[in-house]
């Protein structure tokens, strides 16, 4: 048996092969049943497909999306996208190089809708197209902080680079600019933390 930490998506909290009779209906896996489910689901969706846990998620995905600019090849993007699934986000919108580095996403962009845009313009005209104003989160002079600030029902929330933060063209784009409040000495938050902190700010606001 491989260990927990040999496979991105197993899990120690896996279950064992199914006792009893086989439960009915196309969203259950035969091969799961048969030898067990240990990828990191929660108890929901043991034993179901893939594509039928794709296909329930969407039926209830919230309003807001993600996107995250890609020019260094950042290694926070695939935590990003694991958080995006975690809050249940729309879509992922990986903005400049196509490739990122998907080792931190734990496997969970198996779940989440991820699309690329090669520049920032291509994201704008796709929020417009779709009416998502854009939620950019940086520390700049314009920024507000994203605790005082209702964030809206529908948009999308950008990420800059790590270090760098969002590039002038995205702060450009923007139609708001949040930041969020810290009290110690270090100017910046990491991206993934960053990320995970607005999108559950969103949650806090908006989820029934």
């Amino acid at each position: 048996m491989t260990d927990a930490g040999e496979h991105p998506e197993k899990s120690t909290h896996g279950v064992g092969p199914w006792v009893g009779p086989l439960p009915e209906g196309d969203h259950f896996d035969p091969e799961l049943l048969a030898n067990g489910d240990s990828r990191n689901v929660v108890d929901q969706y043991r034993y179901w497909t893939m594509e039928a846990i794709v296909a329930d998620l969407d039926t209830r995905r919230h309003g807001f999306h993600v996107a995250i600019e890609n020019w260094q090849h950042d290694l926070n993007i695939g935590s990003i996208v694991r958080s995006a699934n975690a809050f249940l986000a729309d879509t992922v919108h990986i903005v400049g190089r196509r490739r990122w580095n998907k080792r931190g996403a734990m496997v969970t962009d198996r779940y989440q809708h991820v699309v690329h845009h090669a520049t920032i313009d291509d994201l704008l005209e796709f929020a417009q197209q779709q009416s998502l104003p854009l939620v950019a989160v940086d520390n700049v002079e314009r920024s507000v902080p994203v605790e005082k600030m209702t964030l809206p029902e529908r948009c999308i929330l950008l990420f800059g680079q790590e270090g760098p933060g969002l590039s002038p063209e995205a702060l450009a784009a923007a139609d708001h600019v949040v930041e969020i409040t810290q009290f110690g000495s270090t100017r910046s938050l990491n991206a993934s933390a960053a990320a995970a902190i607005v999108m559950h700010q969103w949650v806090v606001q908006r989820q029934d």
